[in-house]
């Protein structure tokens, strides 16, 4: 699913998304997860890097385009 589709469904909430980023991280870094969930988990923190990437490159192309003059 293309980030412009995932935009249409729902708005991005980046802070959320890096929430769950660093919650992935710990049950990563946890000795009780198994490596089938590693795993799952190692690929939905792909998906929501490609999202907040995609994310920052839309926030700061839209700041380039601010005319801010003095």
């Amino acid at each position: 699913m293309k980030m412009d589709d995932m935009a249409k469904k729902k708005e991005f909430d980046y802070s959320a998304a890096v929430a769950e980023l660093e919650e992935i991280a710990s049950k990563v870094e946890s000795a009780d997860t198994g490596i089938d969930d590693i795993d799952r988990y190692i690929k939905r923190a792909s998906e929501l890097i490609a999202a907040c990437r995609a994310y920052l490159r839309t926030a700061g192309e839209k700041l380039e385009g601010l005319d801010i003059r003095e």
